[in-house]
């Protein structure tokens, strides 16, 4: 007489453990994939836009020559150093400042604070602060 195992219905646990692992991981890539585009733009330029800065004052600093950023239609420029030394426009064109910036960068050690505020069109409510208390470097920050 022979016996038969019983015919094995449904999944084992472990089975089960191994799919919904696979799924948390596409629903992470997914999730990373799906990051607000408006926000990360905005970050990447107000961060390049401090070093920008800063390279602009160290640059005042080491020629002795005033030199100011400005923004315009195109994007922004640097007043008082060579043409194409430093970029004059945003990574992505939705970047926007409020208000009409205009922030002076030496030739003194000391500039005195500075701020300069940036919005995405995308996302307007979103809005970040690239600033200094004119003694610390360029920092950004995020306002409410």
């Amino acid at each position: 007489m022979t016996t038969h195992a019983p015919a094995s219905r449904g999944f084992t646990l472990l089975e089960l453990l191994v799919v919904i692992s696979i799924m948390a991981f596409a629903i992470a890539g997914v999730s990373v994939a799906l990051r607000d585009n408006g926000r990360t733009a905005l970050e990447r330029d107000a961060a390049r836009l401090a070093a920008l800065l800063d390279a602009g004052r160290a640059k005042s600093r080491a020629s002795g020559a005033a030199v100011r950023w400005v923004v315009t239609e195109q994007g922004f420029r640097f007043d008082g150093v060579p043409n194409a030394s430093l970029p004059s426009q945003w990574l992505d064109p939705g970047v926007v400042v409020r208000g009409n910036a205009v922030l002076v960068l030496g030739p003194e050690p000391l500039i005195g604070p500075q701020q300069v505020v940036l919005t995405h069109r995308e996302r307007p409510e979103l809005a970040l602060r690239v600033f200094t208390d004119g003694l610390r470097p360029f920092a950004v920050e995020s306002l409410p």
